[in-house]
C-alpha cells in the first residue's frame, strides 16, 4: 500500500536516559523532526536535542493528573503524519521492550501511515555495563530472560496476574524483571516456588544510567528485605552478578546532565549529513 501523504513516523528508542547513549540516528532525527511525541521518563537534556521550530508534546502516561490514552496517542501520530509532518514518537530505552511498539505500529498500518523503528539501548544493559558485568557467561549463564513483573490485572479489582516463572527461571539464565514493583517478597516467593536457589545473586538497579541512580546488591533469599526503590526500576538475578565490581556504577554517574539544553558531546556535522545518507560523520565535542 502506498502511504497517505509524505509524512511519516519515526518510533525512536531514546535509551536509558544518558544523553551520550542516545544513538547518532536518534539524534539527527530529533534535531529534523517537525513532530516531537515523548515518554514522560525520556529526560529534559534528550528533548531538549529535538530542532528549535519542532512541535514537542509530553505524551507519557505519568504526566499531569490525568493521563493521555493509548488512542489518543495513536490519532496524534497518524495526524501529524496525514499532515505531512516528520513525527518522531520518542520512548525511554528501545521501542520494542514493553513499549506498546506492537499497538502503535498496528495503528499507524492501519491507518495507512509509513513508519520506521530506531532501535534505542535499552536499561538492562545500560545497568550490566554500570555494574561492570556480562549479561552471558559460558560458564554459569547461556541465556538471557527479560520479563515484566507488572502484569494487567483482567479488571477492577482484581488481583495481579502471576508471571509462570517455571518456565523462565533457570540456573543457567540470567533472569531480568522490568517494572519489579514494590512487593519484592511477593516476587521473591514466587521465584523460591519456581526452583532459583535462595543464595543466587541479585541486584535492584533504580533510574539506570542518571545521576540518580542507585543500586543495591543482595541475593534472591533477602530480596524482600530490600527497602522500596525510586521508579523506574529493574532486578537482575542470577549468577553473572558474583562479578559485579563494586563502586562501578559510581564511577561511571561523574556527569550531570539534566537541564542541559540542546547540548551532546556528540556534535553532528550537519553539512555532512545528506537527507538520505545512509553514513552520519561525527566529530568528537565536549558539553559545557
Amino acid at each position: 500500500m502506498t502511504p497517505l501523504s509524505g509524512g511519516k513516523v519515526f518510533l525512536v528508542g531514546a535509551g536509558p536516559g544518558d544523553p551520550e547513549l542516545l544513538t547518532v540516528k536518534a539524534y539527527a532525527l530529533l534535531q529534523r523532526a517537525d513532530v516531537v511525541l515523548h515518554d514522560d521518563l525520556v529526560p529534559a537534556a534528550i528533548v531538549s536535542l529535538a530542532g528549535k521550530s519542532a512541535l514537542v508534546v509530553n505524551v507519557g502516561k505519568r504526566c499531569g493528573a490525568k493521563g493521555i490514552s493509548q488512542a489518543e496517542i495513536n490519532f496524534l501520530m497518524i495526524e501529524h503524519a496525514r499532515l505531512g509532518k516528520s513525527v518522531v514518537r520518542l520512548k525511554s530505552g528501545d521501542p520494542a521492550i514493553f513499549g506498546r511498539l506492537a499497538e502503535e505500529t498496528d495503528a499507524l498500518a492501519g491507518a495507512n501511515v509509513e513508519y520506521e523503528i530506531i532501535p534505542g539501548i535499552t536499561s538492562a544493559l545500560a545497568a550490566a555495563g554500570s555494574l561492570g558485568i556480562s549479561l552471558t557467561d559460558r560458564r554459569k549463564s547461556s541465556r538471557i530472560v527479560i520479563a515484566s513483573g507488572h502484569r494487567a490485572r483482567g479488571g477492577a479489582g482484581e488481583p495481579r496476574a502471576r508471571n509462570d516463572w517455571s518456565g523462565l527461571a533457570h540456573e543457567d539464565t540470567t533472569l531480568i524483571v522490568y517494572m519489579p514493583g514494590r512487593n519484592l517478597t511477593e516476587l521473591r516467593n514466587e521465584l523460591l516456588e519456581a526452583g532459583l536457589a535462595a543464595d543466587t545473586p541479585a541486584a535492584i538497579i533504580s533510574r539506570v544510567s542518571t545521576p540518580r541512580q542507585r543500586e543495591w546488591l543482595t541475593t534472591l533469599g533477602k530480596l524482600n528485605s530490600l527497602p522500596a526503590v525510586e521508579a523506574p526500576s529493574l532486578l537482575m538475578i542470577g549468577r553473572t552478578l558474583e562479578r559485579t565490581r563494586p563502586g562501578t556504577a559510581a564511577e561511571n554517574r561523574a556527569r550531570i546532565f539534566e537541564g542541559v539544553e540542546g547540548e551532546s558531546v556528540l556534535t553532528l556535522v550537519e553539512s555532512d549529513i545528506a537527507p538520505e545518507s545512509s553514513e552520519i560523520h561525527l566529530k568528537r565535542g565536549v558539553a559545557s
